[in-house]
C-alpha cells in the first residue's frame, strides 16, 4: 500500500466513532486512572492541542516527537508531541497545533494536510485539556528544533508504535524523588509515557487493521 492510499484510509476512519478514553486508559498509570476518574476537566482548563503528523519515513511511515529539555515543570524532560497552549490569536485548535509545530521543530503549516482529530485529554497535573490533531505530510519534513523548547527532535516508524513488544512496563523518576512503574512505548531507545503514550494508545488502536504491516 503507498503513502497517499493509507492517509486516504486513515481519514475515513478518523471520521467514524473514536475509541476514545477506553483506548487511552490502556497506557494510563493507576495513579492517573484514579486521577482522571477523580477530576473532570475544570472551568479554567486550559484548551492546548498536539499534532501527530504522519511522513513517508523511507518505505515505511514516520511520525515526530520531541524531547523536552530540563525545567522547572510538571512535564521536565519528557517525550512529547509537539504543540502547546491555545491563545486568544489563534483562529482554532488546529491552528493552535500548526503554529506551536511550527515554533518548536520547524514543520511548515502549508505543507501539512489535517485529516481529523483524537478524543481529547485531561491532564490534571497541569490543568492542560489536549486535542491531538492528525495530519500528513507528502515528503518528510526539514525539522529544525527550537533549542529552547526542544532537547531532541525523534522520529519513530508506525511499525514500532504497533509492534506489542515495544509496550513495556517501566520504573520513572519523578520530581522530589519519587519513582513510578508505568505503562510505556520503549522505542529505539526512548521510553514515551504519560499523556503521549495515552494518545497514542488511541491513534495505534485506530491504525489497527489500516496500516499495512
Amino acid at each position: 500500500m503507498q503513502f497517499h492510499e493509507f492517509v486516504i484510509l486513515l481519514e475515513k476512519r478518523l471520521q467514524q466513532p473514536l475509541p476514545g478514553r477506553q483506548a487511552q486508559m490502556r497506557m494510563s498509570a493507576l495513579k492517573r486512572i484514579r486521577e482522571i476518574m477523580k477530576f473532570a476537566p475544570s472551568d479554567d482548563a486550559k484548551q492546548s492541542s498536539v499534532l501527530i503528523l504522519l511522513f513517508p519515513l523511507g518505505d515505511k511511515t514516520g511520525l515526530v516527537l520531541m524531547l523536552r529539555p530540563e525545567y522547572p515543570g510538571v512535564h521536565s524532560g519528557q517525550i512529547s508531541l509537539p504543540g502547546g497552549k491555545f491563545e486568544e490569536t489563534d483562529e482554532s485548535l488546529i491552528f493552535t497545533a500548526l503554529r506551536e509545530s511550527n515554533e518548536e521543530i520547524g514543520i511548515d503549516p502549508a505543507q501539512v494536510q489535517i485529516i481529523g482529530q483524537l478524543t481529547e485529554l485531561y491532564i490534571p497535573p497541569s490543568n492542560f485539556l489536549v486535542t491531538p490533531v492528525v495530519g500528513y505530510q507528502t515528503s518528510r519534513p526539514d525539522f529544525r528544533a527550537d533549542p529552547k523548547e526542544v532537547a531532541e527532535i525523534i522520529e519513530i516508524q508506525l511499525d514500532d508504535l504497533l509492534d506489542d513488544r515495544n509496550r513495556q512496563m517501566k520504573k520513572i523518576q519523578l520530581r522530589l524523588g519519587i519513582s513510578l512503574k508505568v505503562p510505556s512505548y520503549c522505542i529505539n531507545g526512548k521510553i514515551i509515557w504519560g499523556a503521549t503514550a495515552m494518545i497514542l494508545s488511541e491513534l495505534k488502536e485506530i491504525l489497527t487493521g489500516i496500516y499495512p504491516k
